[in-house]
């Protein structure tokens, strides 16, 4: 925990400082670890999920994110991808007594990422900030996310409106659910290792009906499109003997989704506590076990670093009659900022015929440079 701590310090002191000289990269792995959590609460059981106050913020767990991606056309059919991603970080538990109006245990980071898909040119950036002085924060109602100039805000109950910028691209977005909250896991408990607490409350929306702006460089594009909101605190997540995941956020024909999230063991293996859901057209849901879902890389794009990240996935549900490829929209989507981990636009076919059925997006942590065993189904 000391670690990270002097990590985040380190991040909020040279947050304006070119990133290769000042800023350390942080392991998303260690963030997430069940190591030294003493004074947290931990997601130990299933709870009573209260909405609009479960879009506020939990401040007690150690973690919180906030996380929408999407995929949108503009008036003449160009695609885009995006993701945008509040996360808060609580650095010691209990309240802390500062004297200085700067003081707080709270600090935040935004991820912000457009991918431009008929050029294949992919954009990110982040505001990292201490959650006080107005800096960063979220509130209730009305709702409000926010880290420095980032924000998502709007009625407790949507639509909300996404408002971020950077001198090489924007967005200006209005999202509004078209189906009910899904809680994943058990109930919203969603374990992620066999250890006792190592799990997190999460729910998602997975029908996001989405317009608005987006500008690359200096051309602004007229969007709409499909959102996919996740929702996820806890204390502890992964055990020490997990490397990272792959996450697939599915948006389907007939207006199905399917998540899955394949937890990989440091021996390239899948953990049991992998998971996931298919939701029907009428926001019905089917839980997916670990055993439920077999997903398997065909091929692998090199990065800058000379890491292999798996872009095309056979994915298959056999008791529902899946058998789809899942293949990124380009192979360069890479966010490479305080934690470096792969996330996309991806589009879905059927295995046999490569008929289309879908789009979505695919996140994938801890691949190439760092431990790594060979991916297995």
């Amino acid at each position: 925990m000391r670690r990270l701590v002097l990590l985040w310090c380190a991040f909020l002191v040279a947050g304006c400082a070119p990133r290769e000289e000042s800023l350390p990269r942080l392991d998303i792995t260690e963030f997430l670890s069940g190591e030294e959590v003493q004074g947290y609460p931990r997601a130990l059981a299933p709870r009573d999920f209260r909405f609009p106050e479960d879009h506020g913020a939990h401040p007690e767990f150690r973690s919180e994110w906030w996380y929408v991606t999407g995929n949108l056309e503009d008036t003449s059919g160009r695609p885009f991808g995006f993701q945008i991603s509040f996360f808060r970080y609580n650095l010691a538990p209990g309240q802390v007594e500062r004297s200085s109006a700067w003081g707080t245990n709270q600090v935040w980071m935004a991820h912000l990422a457009v991918s431009d898909i008929e050029t294949g040119e992919h954009l990110a950036d982040e505001r990292l900030a201490r959650g006080a002085m107005g800096l960063a924060g979220v509130e209730q109602d009305p709702f409000r996310v926010w880290v420095e100039d980032w924000e998502m805000s709007g009625p407790a109950e949507f639509p909300w409106h996404i408002q971020a910028s950077t001198e090489n691209f924007s967005m200006d977005l209005t999202i509004r659910p078209e189906k009910p909250v899904v809680l994943q896991g058990d109930r919203g408990l969603s374990p992620k290792s066999d250890i006792e607490g190592n799990a997190s409350y999460y729910y998602s929306l997975t029908r996001l009906r989405t317009d608005g702006q987006v500008r690359i460089g200096g051309r602004t594009h007229h969007v709409t499109g499909t959102s996919w909101l996740d929702r996820e605190w806890g204390t502890s997540a992964l055990a020490s003997n997990q490397e990272g995941w792959d996450w697939f956020a599915l948006q389907l024909e007939g207006r199905r989704e399917l998540m899955f999230y394949r937890l990989r063991r440091r021996d390239g293996s899948k953990d049991p506590a992998s998971r996931g859901v298919l939701v029907d057209p009428d926001g019905a849901s089917i839980k997916l076990s670990a055993g439920d879902v077999i997903v398997h890389p065909l091929q692998t794009w090199t990065g800058p670093r000379g890491d292999s990240w798996p872009v095309k996935w056979r994915l298959r549900v056999p008791d529902q009659e899946i058998d789809w490829i899942v293949s990124a929209a380009f192979e360069d989507q890479l966010v490479d900022l305080a934690f470096r981990y792969w996330e996309g636009s991806v589009r879905v076919q059927t295995f046999e015929g490569g008929a289309p059925v879908g789009y979505g997006y695919l996140e994938m942590t801890r691949y190439g440079g760092l431990r790594t065993g060979n991916p297995a189904p």
